[in-house]
């Protein structure tokens, strides 16, 4: 699937965005209907850590946002969604330049508005990131939280996440 124009401003908007832009990652596509998304982390100077390899940190900064925001865009506003928690497994040092494929197919998206309908949730996603091989040099898994929202009470994204009430 192609980008659109809403897809590429949004890409464009995330790898300027200092925080994103700081890890060294790039984000390289964004599908029209926002149901995957691309990444890229070189080994560069930015991301080299004391050892030549890539530093963990740009490892994890790299895919930190992607599910959360996918969330909100898919969901919409009648949901809220929180990063909640986050774990890394280091695999292989990265020595080359790494990728990862952030997909949510309409089927897990079917499945996380009905399961919220009976309260908030935490959503378990796992993202790999892999050199051209296909060989996995870190794993990520975030645990992301979503409830919906009270149509009553609320028609945007509140600002009281897990942790922050």
């Amino acid at each position: 699937m192609s980008e659109s124009f809403t897809s590429r401003m949004l890409r464009w908007k995330f790898n300027l965005f200092p925080a994103y832009r700081g890890t060294g990652a790039r984000v390289t596509y964004i599908a029209d209907d926002f149901h995957e998304v691309r990444i890229r982390l070189p080994l560069s100077l930015r991301t080299r850590n004391a050892v030549g390899t890539i530093f963990g940190g740009s490892m994890y900064g790299a895919v930190d946002p992607i599910y959360m925001i996918m969330l909100m865009r898919l969901l919409g506003r009648g949901f809220t969604v929180w990063d909640k928690a986050a774990e890394i497994r280091f695999r292989k040092p990265g020595r080359t330049t790494l990728h990862a494929t952030f997909k949510i197919g309409e089927k897990e998206l079917t499945e996380i508005r009905a399961a919220a309908e009976s309260g908030p949730i935490d959503r378990i996603f796992t993202i790999d990131l892999v050199d051209a091989e296909g060989v996995a040099h870190a794993s990520v898994t975030k645990t992301i939280y979503i409830r919906r929202n009270d149509p009553q009470t609320s028609s945007v994204q509140k600002t009281n996440g897990p942790g922050n009430r």
